[in-house]
């Protein structure tokens, strides 16, 4: 970073839009108690009015307005004869007219738009990049199902002792030394490991598993899903509940009965199942297990769009929800008050792939099941991660970050 200040040492940074965005936060860091001077100009605040009607945009814009307003009294606002200017022009030119006719002392602009940073540079404007910048990350990012050493255990999280993870339960403490084994399925990674640990758990009635594409959800919850419902017999039926975001022909409009409407939307459900049952029968999922073309058994196996659960009484099943993130909050309470006695659910998804216009990272089923449910005995969250997914391609897409 650039060493721009006044003579006393105390730097004047002036933060651009997108630093805001990307980090709301960096007001308290860059201030650094009181050592710094804030300054916003005129301008970044008709920049973010304008980007508070973007759906993607909206709760993160309301994240970085509710920081400024609780911090008014300590941040300058830049308004001077260049603030009034009509707002067609670049913004980015306004910005830099608003700083170049302030009085403030040798100011730094705070931005990660290499443009602007460059557009300064040519005014004469010092400016330096946010280092730490981070974007926004949901409840469900977040909160990881790991607590740090020191911090207050959250019933049904993890922490680690000694390179193993402890899993702390209601009913205390548990080391977690050894490798699941379900339906013939082994984890690929630790945390894979501990998802399997506490969907199979018994005290704990509802899992949600947040994670980027490639990891593996969906496979271990339906591999849990037929391990406890063919093995263990303890529940009677899988259920797969999942929301159609509608690209092409509304649901309702397509041919055939509801199994053969919901084909597009699920057959990398069903893809899984019979990758599953070759790992090992599950004969009674299938109508006839021994036909060419598997179908499966209504009775024992069941994919349904959230239309047809309304007014349901689901009892006795394990219930996987997939792709939580693009249910709003009122559908995920309608599904989960439809879970009666001898129910396991298991809720899947990724906060930052939200399909449904409506929908963000914030306002999503996902994240909202994490805000409201975290803390309960019969609650646990994971997010997975690690260097191997589902293949080395996906796992070079992970860790270039493409």
């Amino acid at each position: 970073m650039t060493d721009g200040g006044d003579a006393t040492g105390r730097k004047n940074y002036v933060l651009d839009t997108n630093v805001l965005i990307e980090n709301p936060q960096c007001v308290l860091k860059l201030r650094n108690g009181v050592e710094n001077a804030i300054h916003i100009p005129y301008h970044v605040l008709m920049e973010l009015e304008a980007l508070k009607k973007t759906p993607k945009l909206r709760h993160i814009v309301a994240n970085v307005i509710g920081v400024l307003s609780d911090n008014r009294d300590r941040i300058h606002f830049i308004q001077n004869d260049k603030s009034h200017s009509a707002f067609t022009d670049i913004v980015d030119n306004h910005i830099l007219d608003e700083i170049q006719a302030s009085t403030i002392d040798d100011p730094v602009l705070v931005t990660n738009d290499r443009i602007l940073k460059l557009q300064a540079e040519l005014r004469g404007i010092k400016s330096e990049e946010l280092r730490d910048s981070k974007p926004f990350e949901s409840e469900s990012q977040r909160y990881t199902g790991f607590v740090e050493e020191g911090e207050e255990p959250v019933p049904n999280c993890f922490s680690w002792r000694e390179g193993k993870p402890v899993l702390h339960a209601p009913d205390g403490e548990r080391v977690i030394s050894h490798t699941c084994d379900v339906w013939n399925v082994r984890p690929r990674t630790v945390y894979q490991n501990l998802a399997l640990e506490l969907i199979m758990a018994p005290h704990i009635d509802l899992v949600s598993i947040q994670s980027e594409a490639g990891y593996g959800k969906t496979f271990l919850a339906l591999a849990a899903a037929l391990y406890a419902v063919q093995e263990k017999k303890q529940y009677d039926k899988i259920f797969v509940l999942k929301p159609t975001i509608e690209i092409g022909a509304k649901l309702g409009y397509l041919p055939g009965d509801v199994s053969e409407k919901m084909e597009p939307y699920v057959k990398y459900v069903f893809d899984l199942l019979v990758k599953l049952h070759r790992c090992r029968a599950a004969n009674k999922v299938f109508l006839n297990p021994n036909d060419e073309m598997l179908r499966v058994n209504p009775k024992k196996f069941e994919i349904l769009p959230l239309a047809y659960v309304r007014g349901m009484n689901i009892e006795n099943a394990f219930v996987v929800i997939d792709e939580a993130q693009n249910l709003a909050r009122s559908e995920v309470r309608a599904l989960l008050t439809r879970m009666g006695e001898g129910v396991k659910c298991v809720v899947l998804g990724d906060t930052s792939q939200v399909d449904n216009p409506y929908l963000n990272e914030a306002n999503n089923g996902l994240n909202w099941i994490v805000r409201k449910f975290k803390g309960f005995p019969n609650y646990a969250h994971i997010v997975l991660k690690g260097e191997r997914s589902r293949g080395p391609i996906t796992d070079m897409v992970l860790k270039s970050k493409l």
